[in-house]
């Protein structure tokens, strides 16, 4: 474990950013599953809806450093791509 102050703190910083990272991982994940669900019930106009929000938090993820910039826009690329389909193909 840490012995001296500067590693003391580093840890505490390390675990904040930790809980914030999942935090924000998670809510990016559940505006994900929305599309997605949307998608599955054929509901066109719900899914571009939940597409704007779930890009809107992908885009903010990827900025704050919590996810890769290019992960974030290749998700909102084959959502994008799914919900101008109709949702014919499942997005992954």
């Amino acid at each position: 474990m840490a012995t001296h102050k500067s590693a003391e703190k580093r840890a505490r910083q390390a675990e904040k950013r930790r809980v914030r990272n999942r935090a924000v991982r998670s809510h990016v994940k559940s505006r994900v599953a929305r599309v997605r669900s949307a998608l599955a019930e054929g509901n066109a106009a719900g899914a571009t809806q939940q597409l704007r929000e779930a890009e809107r938090a992908l885009r903010k993820a990827a900025s704050k450093g919590v996810i890769p910039k290019q992960r974030a826009s290749r998700t909102v690329a084959r959502l994008a791509r799914a919900v101008a389909r109709g949702g014919a193909t499942t997005a992954k």
